[in-house]
């Protein structure tokens, strides 16, 4: 018990600047203290003493402002961050290190009996007032922005805001290739994206898949050529010019390509 203590402690200094020491964090942060309650009322569940669970869940919740349900599953190093106004269900399921600031519901969308409510994987992200509703699937590392609705599957390492929840930013590697070809050419890669609206953009991307397959199906021909006797250059192609940027262009590219790196949920 004092080892798992111990753990979440640690896990706040991991993701809150705003923590000074062991101290404050054990007597000041409801929302670990949401969580140590919910560890007691779920072994109460799970003992078939779900009055006793409910009453004590129900008291956690007027002194955190924090409302889990004793029957949902929790992994650890779970961080709650202000903690008022959450609401998780009671088939939930949280995965490692997951982290969820204030406002979040983990909801239902049925009145069935049986799963009908949302599984985090490890290390997911929920921003505050995001609400995340029935029994779908979040994957591994994702991250949900403030005030999304999710109402659909979230694949592993995305990025969801708006609502309905929208896919924003993924691990796809075309999109990764998109970026390394922009490298390549010297084009600033910000924004090049499959679902960017801007017609400008998705037309820079498609040139670039474009340019990509060229380069890939020419160095296919140039080996074939060269295996039935031909005598084609297999060095790669020179760089191209790149006109020299000023330190401005520079500095606003830089300041581009953070503000997308750096997703904050709780904006």
């Amino acid at each position: 018990m004092f080892d798992r203590i111990k753990e979440d402690i640690n896990s706040v200094f991991d993701r809150d600047p705003a923590a000074r020491n062991a101290f404050e964090v054990l007597f000041s942060y409801p929302g670990l203290h949401a969580i140590w309650g919910h560890c007691l009322t779920k072994w109460l569940w799970e003992h078939k003493l779900r009055w006793l669970a409910r009453f004590l869940s129900t008291l956690f919740r007027w002194i955190t402002g924090v409302e889990i349900h004793p029957g949902a599953t929790i992994g650890r190093r779970f961080f709650i961050d202000h903690g008022m106004g959450i609401v998780i269900g009671e088939t939930a399921e949280i995965g490692d290190d997951c982290t969820v600031y204030h406002g979040v519901t983990l909801g239902g969308t049925s009145w069935n009996a049986g799963k009908r409510h949302p599984t985090l994987g490890n290390n997911v992200v929920i921003g505050a007032g995001a609400k995340v509703l029935g029994p779908l699937n979040v994957g591994e590392g994702a991250r949900i922005g403030s005030n999304a609705v999710v109402v659909k599957d979230v694949p592993a390492g995305a990025t969801v805001v708006g609502i309905p929840g929208r896919i924003v930013s993924t691990n796809d590697p075309k999109l990764q290739q998109r970026h390394e070809m922009a490298k390549k050419y010297g084009f600033d890669a910000y924004a090049v994206s499959s679902d960017n609206p801007d017609p400008v953009a998705k037309a820079i991307g498609r040139l670039l898949d474009h340019v990509q397959l060229l380069d890939s199906k020419l160095q296919e021909v140039t080996i074939a050529v060269n295996n039935v006797g031909g005598k084609v250059s297999e060095d790669q192609l020179p760089p191209l010019h790149v006109r020299e940027f000023s330190e401005d262009e520079k500095a606003a590219a830089e300041r581009r390509k953070s503000a997308q790196d750096s997703f904050d949920p709780k904006i």
